[in-house]
Formats: C-alpha cells, sequence, structure tokens
C-alpha cells in the first residue's frame, strides 16, 4: 500500500466512522479502523458488530492496498498532526503501516484486513430517498424519548415505518412518547414497518450536519438489516426484533384543558424549577387556570423539595378550558422543549392521573405525550 491525502480529510473521515468502533469486544480487530487503499480514494471502516459506518476520503493511490489498524492510537495520531499531506505505506505482505506527515513519523502495527468482520450488503426490500433536513429534523424530535435500558429491547429502537410518501417515526420508553412525520423523496409501495436502533439514527443524526443531498434508506427483505447511504459515508445496522407497541392507543383523543404558552418562557420556569426538583424526583406540579374575561390564563409550575426548599414560576398563556392540575417529570418537559422550534406549544390536559400532551403550535406532524406523576395535591 502507498497512499498520500490530506491530514484534515483523513482526521474527519476517522472521525466518521470512529464511533462505531467496538468499546469493549472480544474480537481484538473490530476495535480496529480497517483502511483499504483503492479507486484514487481511501475507504475507512469500522463495526461494532451491530453498527457499521464506511467513509470515503480522496486519496492519491499509487498502490492499492488493506490493512486493520487501532481505532484509538491512529485516531489520536492524525489528530495531532499538522494540517499538511500524509504518507500512508506498508510492504506487500506487511502488517506494519508507516504514516509520515511532514518532520513526524510513526509506525503502527495492525491486523490482516481479511480478519476484519465483513460488512453486510443491504439488497432488495424497500428504498427509499428522503430530504437530509427532514430526516435531522425527525431524528432529533423523537429519538431521546427512546429507551436506554435494556429490558425491552423494542422500546430501545426508533419505530420507522414507510407507507406510500410518508415516513413516521416514533419512539418510547414507558414515560414519555414522541411521534414524528415527515414526507418521502419519492413514494414506496406499501407499507414496511422496522425497529432501528436509537444509536444508530443518533449516528446518522451527527452525519447529516454535512449532508444537504437525499438521503438513501434501504431495508433488505427479511427486515434484519438497514442501509444509510449520505454522500461519502454509509451506515448499516441490524435491526431490532420485535413488535413495537401500538402507540396510537396513548395518545389521548381529547383533553379538557388546552394551553397555548410561549417556548422560551415555558422552558426558563422549567428549569428554574429543576434547580428544587432535583432533590424531589425530578417531579413539578402544573396548575392551569383560565382568565377571567379579557385577561390572560395562568400556567403555576411549583417544585418542592423537604431538604432544600422549593419554587413557584408562572406565565402567561391562552387558556381553554376548566382549571386543571398534572404532575411532570421536568427532565422530560425540558427534553421536548429544547428540540421545539415554533415560537408556542400546546399543553393538552384531561386530569392528574392522564396522560399530558405538548404539540407546537403551526404544525401538525408532532406530537410528544409524556406520563403524569402520582403526587398529593
Amino acid at each position: 500500500m502507498r497512499v498520500t491525502c490530506i491530514q484534515e480529510n483523513l482526521s474527519r473521515g476517522l472521525g466518521t466512522v470512529g464511533r462505531a468502533v467496538a468499546v469493549r469486544s472480544t474480537l481484538p480487530v473490530a476495535q480496529n479502523i480497517l483502511i483499504v487503499a483503492e479507486d484514487s480514494r481511501l475507504k475507512l471502516v469500522a463495526t461494532n458488530l451491530e453498527m457499521a459506518t464506511t467513509c470515503w476520503v480522496g486519496a492519491n493511490v499509487e498502490e492499492e492496498g488493506s490493512i486493520t489498524v487501532p481505532a484509538r492510537l491512529i485516531t489520536e495520531f492524525i489528530n495531532s498532526l499538522p494540517n499538511d499531506t500524509v504518507e500512508i505505506e506498508m510492504p506487500a505482505g506487511g502488517r506494519t503501516v508507516q504514516f509520515t506527515c511532514g518532520r513526524f513519523q510513526a509506525h503502527v502495527n495492525g491486523i490482516d484486513a481479511e480478519d476484519f468482520p465483513p460488512i453486510p450488503q443491504v439488497e432488495g426490500g424497500v428504498s427509499a430517498e428522503i430530504e437530509a433536513e427532514a430526516l435531522r429534523e425527525g431524528i432529533s424530535r423523537v429519538a431521546m424519548a427512546a429507551a436506554t435500558d435494556e429490558s425491552r429491547p423494542v422500546l430501545t429502537g426508533i419505530n420507522t415505518e414507510f407507507d406510500g410518501e410518508q415516513l413516521t417515526l416514533a419512539a418510547a420508553d414507558g414515560f414519555r412518547l414522541a411521534v414524528y412525520r415527515l414526507p418521502l423523496g419519492k413514494a414506496v409501495e406499501g407499507k414496511t414497518t422496522v425497529i432501528v436502533p436509537a444509536r444508530t439514527l443518533n449516528e446518522v443524526n451527527r452525519l447529516l450536519a454535512d449532508q444537504s443531498e437525499p438521503v438513501v434508506i434501504t431495508v433488505n427483505e427479511q427486515k434484519s438489516q438497514a442501509m444509510f447511504r449520505l454522500n461519502n459515508a454509509e451506515i448499516v445496522t441490524q435491526l431490532v426484533q420485535g413488535t413495537f407497541p401500538n402507540y396510537s392507543q396513548v395518545i389521548p383523543s381529547k383533553y379538557e384543558t388546552r394551553a397555548v404558552v410561549d417556548v422560551g418562557e415555558l422552558t426558563r420556569v422549567s428549569r428554574m424549577c429543576s434547580v428544587f426538583a432535583r432533590d424531589a424526583s425530578n417531579i413539578v406540579r402544573i396548575t392551569v387556570a383560565p382568565g377571567a374575561d379579557l385577561t390572560p390564563g395562568k400556567i403555576t409550575i411549583t417544585a418542592q423539595s423537604e431538604e432544600v426548599g422549593g419554587n413557584v414560576g408562572e406565565l402567561d398563556g391562552l387558556v381553554d378550558g376548566d382549571e386543571a392540575k398534572i404532575a411532570f417529570n421536568v427532565k422530560y418537559v425540558l427534553d421536548v422543549l429544547g428540540v421545539i422550534r415554533q415560537s408556542q406549544v400546546a399543553l393538552e390536559v384531561s386530569n392528574p392521573s392522564s396522560p399530558g400532551v405538548i404539540r407546537p403550535i403551526g404544525v401538525d406532524n408532532y406530537v410528544h405525550v409524556i406520563m403524569p406523576m402520582f403526587v398529593q395535591w
């Protein structure tokens, strides 16, 4: 192998695939990055056996070849080099790679590329195109609601439904539910539903920051693997097997009280109360009261901790319905407010023991449901 490339490009490529490297693995080569010099470019591949990321970097290839090198070592070394040309050399049949950049040089012992886990080819099944910015928004609005506890594997994924010209993303962890609908670039035949690991979609979201062209999503016929194709990168992932809960039953069809409030004001008051709620299981109590005649309604948020004290915050809002009370985990409230771009949201409440619903004003493709906390009023 003999190849040269720009340090900045190589560093960016290593950063792209680095998150897919296995942190703990009984297979040592899974902690390496596969480097392949071919077709006037450098291919970098990393996998944790559940997700694999491939990235292509522009390079001048004088002699083709492949090798795997320790991911952390090579990433830290390349990142520390000056922004200059990096020369990568390895004799035919060898396992030691030489990296040279100006006056700096390193020799890295690698493992044969043949020992690297094969990356699945995802073909057939369903293939869809979606605008990069639309996908970014969709992932950002639902990913935080996915479970991190592995006790129910299906909840660690995001339910992804392709239906005609629409893609629906839904995530739930038993305490909250987020559902977001977005258009596909072109319609797909029939309906296909799979569960994509939230970790994978978070990684896709990270790579979408530099993406302007549409993303191609392919699901194989067995619905066991999916591939996300970006400009200069591909992510292949195993899909979560199982049946996602019927989340439509969780979304309340009606409400008794509805309050429209400013997102910034609600965020500020909720964050203020979270300071005291930290020592009280993150519980905040919300009281919604309609206004009299021409006066606005009032939303009161309180937090109380026996050890440190408590606080009360108030804000005005447009209230429709009777007075209502509900208690939430304030972390969930702040999470959803942090991803809403609209200036106002509607809080819909039925009673203290029923789920509360948060909807952004001005769009109808996003809904966030939060289960109530049971408290003494």
